[in-house]
């Protein structure tokens, strides 16, 4: 299973005219979803995608196409432990570390997942947690 960081999806959404850090996100995704690998979303990465969008058509489309595209992986308690954990840990080390990335880190964790980012932020996890990142 691949996970998306709301980085990568946000870029790969964007309406505008997009710069090469958006067309290669916008095309690594299109790889993924055409290989037989399972490609979803992490509930707060849906939520974070959602709440980017204040006009109310915009965000019915948007909802949508991301619903047509993706499964929403919603986050266990166990998950949430070990998001708490996490930001835990990363403080005891001198890393900043927020909620929801912690969040999005221990779901890919929890599952064997691997994160799609964009986000520098996951770095740190992927040496002392274990996160795998592509």
């Amino acid at each position: 299973m691949i996970l998306l960081d709301t980085s990568v999806l946000s870029a790969a959404l964007r309406r505008r005219t997009r710069g090469p850090a958006e067309e290669e996100a916008a095309k690594r995704i299109d790889a993924l979803l055409s290989g037989d690998e399972e490609v979803a979303l992490p509930g707060i990465v849906f939520q974070e995608i959602l709440s980017g969008v204040s006009e109310r058509g915009q965000r019915d489309k948007l909802l949508s196409r991301v619903r047509e595209s993706f499964p929403v992986t919603l986050a266990t308690e166990g998950d949430h432990i070990m998001a708490a954990d996490l930001v835990s840990q990363s403080a005891k080390s001198g890393i900043r570390l927020s909620t929801a990335d912690a969040l999005i880190a221990a779901q890919a964790i929890n599952r064997r997942a691997r994160l799609l980012t964009t986000d520098g932020d996951f770095l740190p996890l992927a040496q002392a947690a274990g996160l795998k990142l592509l």
